[in-house]
């Protein structure tokens, strides 16, 4: 696989999970992959310790994703390590599930801070680094964010606000040979089921009502993003692609 081959990419909050298998996907098509962490450093590192032994190239840099001083930080150390960044891949991102009067302010803000103004601040970043030359910018929704469940008020709407920015940015950005599309992910199998209180039991029975038969898996979401990091999907910009086995 080289469809990245000598193209340098940005992955936030890939210490695990999803992020963890699109820079590992990336890694293997050839990208030089910066993998950001947050906090997780012991996570961080064992992805690129994969990616090396793979001999593929990555390095863990360390940045809050929400903050306009680190995210420059992130870029200023990516183009040291690897030079100028094309793909930039906002996976950054937190939630929590509860019924509205367990809505705090406290909690509103760390959701659309991690996952509505990183995306801004990454992609204002970005654009500045592409400098003219292009580049793609890839954003993690969710199908929650069209078809939302009960007990998620603040997660679906940060990540409807998250298609909005993929739409808008796309338009806004396309003159300068940039584009901006989002995945949103089904039910997917990561750490976070358990963060959200769903055990494996409950898992595996609702794996077994989704069309395909099980919940996805993180290189399933993986696989579509290193498509719209190539010029395979070089005709695709402001595009929602739903990764979820038929799960509405």
């Amino acid at each position: 696989m080289d469809e990245l081959k000598g193209k340098v990419a940005i992955v936030t909050g890939a210490s695990k999970g999803i992020g963890a298998a699109i820079a590992r996907r990336f890694a293997e098509a050839g990208a030089a992959v910066v993998v950001n962490y947050a906090s997780s450093k012991e996570d961080a590192d064992k992805v690129v310790g994969d990616i090396l032994r793979d001999g593929g190239k990555a390095v863990a840099i360390q940045a809050d994703a929400s903050k306009r001083a680190d995210v420059k930080r992130l870029f200023d150390e990516t183009k040291a390590a690897f030079g100028t960044p094309s793909i930039l891949v906002n996976n950054a991102g937190v939630y929590r599930f509860g019924p509205l009067e367990d809505v705090t302010e406290a909690e509103f803000h760390r959701q659309f801070d991690t996952n509505v103004l990183s995306t801004i601040l990454t992609t204002q970043e970005a654009v500045r680094a592409f400098d003219g030359r292009g580049g793609s910018v890839i954003n993690l929704s969710t199908i929650s964010s069209a078809n939302p469940v009960p007990n998620s008020v603040v997660y679906s709407a940060s990540k409807s606000a998250v298609d909005t920015i993929t739409r808008a940015l796309a338009d806004e950005l396309v003159g300068r040979k940039i584009r901006v599309n989002a995945i949103a992910p089904g039910m997917t199998e990561t750490e976070g089921l358990a963060v959200a209180g769903i055990d494996g039991e409950t898992a595996s029975n609702i794996a077994a009502t989704l069309p395909m038969g099980r919940l996805g898996k993180p290189d399933d979401i993986a696989r579509v993003a290193v498509f719209l990091a190539s010029d395979q999907s070089a005709w695709l910009t402001g595009e929602r692609i739903t990764a979820s086995g038929g799960q509405r």
